[in-house]
């Protein structure tokens, strides 16, 4: 892969976890909003940190591990934003499906990513 695709991604996966964050600011201020976006802002930002470190990694199964840790956080993200989605009447429902579908997006270049490493 070159290296424009890892810097690609990179961007992508900051951009998603930047727009998580303006996506939360709108929420109602509720105790499962607060404890609900907690969660989502931990996973979502991961997603890209661990992308980060496995292109900065010190050898294959380091770099696989990384870039699995990165799969598991887009499953979490999904979660937490399906959770946040369908347990309020947000006026913002149209961007929450949006965010899940990139969400879903960065979830499967992940496991076509792993596949590949896994050869």
């Amino acid at each position: 892969m070159s290296e424009r695709y890892f810097y690609d991604l990179e961007e992508r996966t900051l951009k998603f976890a930047i727009d998580i964050r303006q996506f939360i600011k709108k929420l109602p201020k509720t105790i499962a909003n607060n404890e609900d976006s907690k969660q989502l802002v931990r996973s979502s930002g991961s997603i890209g940190a661990n992308y980060v470190e496995a292109n900065e990694s010190l050898g294959t199964k380091d770099k696989l591990m990384r870039k699995k840790i990165s799969r598991k956080e887009c499953k979490e993200s999904v979660f937490w934003l399906k959770c946040i989605n369908e347990s309020n009447e947000l006026n913002n429902s149209v961007e929450a499906n949006l965010l899940i579908n990139e969400d879903t997006e960065l979830l499967k270049i992940f496991s076509s990513i792993i596949e590949k490493l896994k050869d």
